[in-house]
């Protein structure tokens, strides 16, 4: 039980050691990434729902 509780140590205080060597992106430049994909994935949801309403309105005119 010892055994694994160690290995349990070693493995997290490794991880956040690698952790502390990565590369991480600047706190602003991620705030701005982050908001660009949010306005680019409103952006591309509203086109889709008109061009799904104009296909819509175009078949209901076909079909009835």
């Amino acid at each position: 039980m010892n055994n694994w509780l160690a290995k349990v140590r070693q493995f997290i205080s490794d991880t956040i050691a690698e952790l502390h060597k990565c590369s991480w992106t600047p706190k602003d430049e991620l705030f701005e990434s982050t908001l660009l994909v949010i306005v680019a994935v409103l952006i591309l949801a509203f086109f889709v729902f008109f061009v799904d309403q104009g296909i819509r309105t175009t078949i209901d005119l076909i079909l009835f």
